[in-house]
């Protein structure tokens, strides 16, 4: 599954992997499941996206300053990609971050995710604890500033269903996310 956006973004949305009916379908992350409905949601209601998000990838929407990938690149079986699944795909990860020269703010969505961007940039996966709305300050080797990782739990319909997750939670972290893309690292 290729990401969606420009390379050129300072922000990068790392989710889990493309949903069998959803992003597998049709070939954009986070499009035709609901879990696109509450991202793209966000990203269009706090200026990160412009157009009309409707669940296909014609639909003319564009990302603003924003790519999205997955940890994952691959439909999973039963949607949960095991151990040797998201080491395999970890390579892809770390190219995809290594490629964005403005690069400032990781959106995690969800454990699994977080731990792929940290093995993908060479962390141990003990040095940064996974919570809603965290925040943390990373260095990478290949950039002079740092690069600030922000974590959510992932936008699923089991997470809003359960209301683990909210539309307003999860727009709190695009918010502040925001805040940090417009001071300086």
């Amino acid at each position: 599954m290729p990401a969606f956006g420009t390379l050129e973004a300072e922000l990068l949305i790392v989710g889990l992997a493309p949903g069998l009916k959803g992003a597998n379908a049709t070939g954009r992350p986070f499009t035709g499941d609901y879990a696109g409905e509450i991202l793209y949601s966000s990203l269009l209601a706090h200026g990160l996206a412009v157009g009309d998000y409707q669940r296909h990838a014609a639909d003319g929407m564009q990302l603003l300053n924003c790519r999205i990938t997955n940890a994952v690149r691959c439909v999973p079986p039963e949607n949960k990609p095991d151990t040797a699944e998201i080491k395999q795909c970890n390579s892809f990860l770390r190219d995809e971050i290594a490629a964005m020269p403005n690069l400032k703010v990781i959106l995690s969505l969800g454990g699994i995710s977080h731990k792929a961007v940290l093995s993908a940039l060479g962390y141990k996966q003990s040095a940064f604890a996974f919570a809603h709305a965290a925040r943390h300050t990373l260095q990478l080797p290949t950039k002079p500033a740092p690069v600030l990782l922000f974590n959510s739990y992932h936008c699923s319909r089991y997470n809003i269903n359960t209301n683990r997750l909210t539309q307003a939670m999860f727009d709190a972290v695009i918010v502040e996310i925001q805040s940090a893309l417009k001071t300086s690292l």
